[in-house]
């Protein structure tokens, strides 16, 4: 009957363990300017006259260069997962929030301690309590404590949330980083191998500039030419063998930042020349509402507003009085011999609370930053969806616009070199000099480097759009 008190208000701190305080988290709108009314559009802006895919390559894979039908670059990338370190980084962060959940988690159970001892004492007769009494004497204590916060007001079940959302945030900060990471190795890889097609040009040309200068030196040995014209003719072979020999600087670049990228030191990779020639795959763009759950990064943006939501929660629950239930047990005695004896036995349990009176507003600036911290990554988590639409329209834009001036260019190509064939044989013809002959040659290698390099930036948005659109991620694959 004594006791029963103490029982009755255990029993009603933990019935009212099932309150939590705090807004209910829903996913919020993505636009909040009409008419858009917060859903995303229904198609791409870009889409009109974009080739779609075939049913059968409905989808992007994680690997997603693999359709590009490179073993090369499957391989490197491949290199990248294991070896890259900025991937073992985040990996690691992953870990660290992951187990930052399992704490918080912890929490949720009782705290029992002991702390053991054996002391011998001997008191001073001298004291003021002393005397002939108080001589040597030993005290053995085999303590238990126990100390259990209800989570009466939902704190805790927050906290553990907020953690949780972390690690499914960082999880995806895993998944973008990776993301980004593979995109610039099949970047760099079409740089380097757009940079081999060019030397692979600049090197046919220079056997086209050389027969022409002999050309031009027989001319000359017979009269037919000026020594002008053959310095003219040096100067332009010159020239372009100094471009070719200056792309050899950029690929070695590239070469070294493929090494990093695959996790290896550079001296240790070496990628023989193969001059670019394939075209850009057709991606599939899928519908614009599906791009929310195939970004990561839009991912790990929603969660973080998720966490927002739940760090107001636990700043209003610090309104409310921290419950407690302590217990405290063992045994004591002043002998070995007794000390575990039923009689050394002694206990207290009770519930505590806790409450502040007065803090001087700190509480409620605590639950006003908190709120402020939810709009800003609300803020934070529109914007990363409007730049995610906005990176797929320029992708979609580039590749086909790129396209038509590819068409265009190869016809530029065509007239230049037609015009080329046509100067020299008026030079030959000697209805010319052989400055239109230059003029001609500047043109053609122009327009075929340009024509070159249209084909790398059309390689390379393809694979920013395979970016943009998530790289065949979806949140299906963010952990429970």
């Amino acid at each position: 009957m004594r006791r029963a008190p103490v029982f009755g208000l255990v029993a009603a701190a933990i019935g009212m363990g099932a309150c939590t305080v705090g807004p209910k988290y829903s996913r919020p709108p993505v636009f909040v300017a009409p008419p858009d009314q917060g859903l995303p559009p229904a198609e791409y802006k870009e889409s009109n006259g974009w080739k779609q895919a075939q049913p059968a390559d409905a989808s992007l894979h994680e690997d997603w260069w693999r359709i590009f039908g490179n073993p090369e670059l499957n391989g490197l990338e491949g290199e990248l997962d294991l070896s890259n370190q900025s991937v073992r980084a985040a990996e690691a962060r992953f870990r660290q929030a992951r187990a930052a959940v399992a704490a918080n988690r912890a929490n949720l159970y009782p705290v029992v301690s002991t702390g053991p001892g054996v002391t011998t004492n001997l008191a001073s007769r001298n004291s003021p309590t002393g005397g002939p009494a108080h001589g040597e004497y030993s005290n053995l204590v085999l303590p238990f404590d126990l100390s259990y916060e209800l989570d009466a007001w939902g704190r805790i079940r927050r906290s553990i949330a907020a953690a949780r959302q972390e690690a499914q945030a960082t999880a995806a900060d895993l998944a973008t980083i990776r993301l980004s990471l593979h995109a610039e190795m099949a970047i760099d890889y079409f740089e380097l191998r757009s940079l081999d097609a060019q030397r692979q040009l600049l090197d046919r040309t220079l056997v086209a500039y050389q027969k022409a200068l002999d050309l031009n030196q027989n001319r000359f040995a017979g009269g037919l030419a000026s020594g002008a014209e053959v310095a003219q003719a040096r100067t332009q072979l010159e020239t372009t063998r100094a471009q070719s020999i200056e792309v050899g600087v950029e690929r070695a670049q590239f070469e070294h930042a493929i090494a990093v990228l695959a996790g290896r030191t550079p001296e240790s990779l070496s990628l023989p020349p193969a001059p670019l020639e394939s075209t850009p795959p057709v991606s599939p763009t899928g519908l614009p509402s599906e791009l929310l759950e195939r970004r990561p990064d839009i991912a790990a943006a929603e969660r973080r507003v998720a966490q927002a939501n739940e760090q107001i929660g636990i700043a209003r629950a610090a309104f409310f009085p921290t419950l407690l239930i302590t217990a405290a047990g063992g045994y004591q005695s002043g002998s070995l011999i007794s000390w575990f004896n039923w009689p050394s036995r002694f206990w207290a349990l009770g519930p505590n609370a806790l409450e502040t009176l007065f803090d001087a507003g700190r509480r409620r600036a605590a639950s006003d930053a908190a709120t402020a911290g939810y709009d800003a990554t609300v803020a934070n988590y529109r914007e990363s969806v409007l730049e995610a639409f906005g990176q797929v329209e320029d992708s979609l834009a580039a590749l086909r616009i790129l396209e038509q001036e590819s068409a265009a260019q190869r016809d530029a190509v065509e007239a230049a070199r037609r015009s080329l064939q046509l100067s020299m044989n008026r030079y030959t013809g000697g209805l010319v000099t052989y400055l239109e002959v230059v003029t001609a040659q500047s043109t053609t290698l122009a327009n075929e480097r340009v024509e070159v390099d249209l084909l790398r930036r059309r390689m390379d948005a393809c694979v920013l759009l395979i970016k943009a659109l998530g790289g065949g991620w979806d949140v299906s694959k963010l952990p429970s």
